[in-house]
């Protein structure tokens, strides 16, 4: 299988070349992804679902992330980054209906990886029941909705936990509804200035 090969940018934004994925994370090269926030307002607070990644994905794994995300291969765009709902989560959504919240640098690093992201980051107000989402079982385990309120104090260590309700899937793929406390070290360790900017948008559009 042809490894993916992403567009690489310098500190100041601008391209610098292509790179394979393996040396782009090993050298921490900066990269374009493309990140979709659903939210929704259940009994009047605000809510983001996300989804909880795959226990063999090599960032990230069996933690709680951005609704649906992906890199943008070399000489793609972001409007070009919209399959990745529909790979995801089965949701076939048109560029257009997307709200832009802008690009967001984010900086995650794990053993051998350094990842260096130009996030392009959009939202979408979406209250699909949960049993309608198809997904993708190599990538996604689960789809849990959180308040926003709780996740903004989780995140500036107000709060210890947090509920997240929706559901999981065990090994064999079958669904099974689930309600738990979540701490910070249950997500992606995006920056935390990352998760500022997204909420303070969704709120601001309410």
């Amino acid at each position: 299988m042809t490894e993916e090969r992403f567009d690489i940018f310098d500190e100041s934004g601008q391209q610098i070349g292509v790179e394979a994925r393996s040396e782009v994370h090993r050298k921490g090269d900066w990269h374009q992804t493309f990140h979709c926030w659903l939210y929704r307002v259940h009994n009047g607070q605000l809510e983001l679902l996300f989804q909880k990644r795959h226990p063999e994905k090599d960032t990230g794994p069996n933690l709680l992330d951005i609704t649906s995300a992906g890199h943008l291969l070399a000489g793609e765009r972001p409007c070009d980054g919209v399959r990745e709902l529909e790979e995801e989560l089965g949701l076939v959504v048109p560029y257009e209906k997307l709200r832009q919240i802008g690009v967001i640098r984010d900086v995650i690093t794990a053993p051998g990886i350094i990842d260096k992201e130009l996030c392009h980051v959009f939202a979408m107000e979406c209250d699909q029941p949960l049993h309608e989402y198809r997904l993708q079982k190599e990538e996604v385990t689960g789809l849990l909705w959180v308040n926003v309120q709780e996740l903004e104090a989780l995140f500036a260590d107000q709060l210890s936990q947090v509920a997240a309700k929706g559901f999981l899937t065990d090994a064999a793929g079958e669904r099974y509804d689930a309600s738990l406390m979540v701490k910070q070290s249950d997500f992606v360790p995006h920056e935390v200035h990352y998760y500022q900017e997204v909420f303070q948008a969704i709120k601001s559009w309410l």
